[in-house]
């Protein structure tokens, strides 16, 4: 039961990092649309929305896809984010 709760929680955390990236994506970055689906994709993160999912859809989404897509997404943060290129220099300093 605490490995659940654990998971649980490390599942909430990526999903409020997920969504604050997406966040500073709409405010900062020069790619709104991105933005806009980094805080879409966040919400399956959070352990209830699977459940809503699964009654919806019919299936749930399996915890390695979700591992994949967060290594997906954190690639694409670092790799093509305005942060990443240097277009805001104060904040990496």
């Amino acid at each position: 039961m605490e490995s659940k709760v654990f998971f649980n929680l490390v599942s909430r955390i990526f999903g409020f990092i997920i969504f604050i990236i997406g966040v500073l994506n709409i405010l900062r970055g020069n790619d709104q649309l991105l933005g806009v689906a980094f805080m879409l994709i966040s919400f399956i993160y959070v352990p209830n929305a699977n459940k809503i999912i699964k009654k919806n859809l019919g299936f749930s989404i399996h915890y390695v896809a979700k591992i994949v897509l967060a290594i997906f997404l954190l690639w694409i943060t670092l790799a093509v984010g305005a942060i990443a290129e240097g277009f805001y220099p104060e904040v990496i300093s």
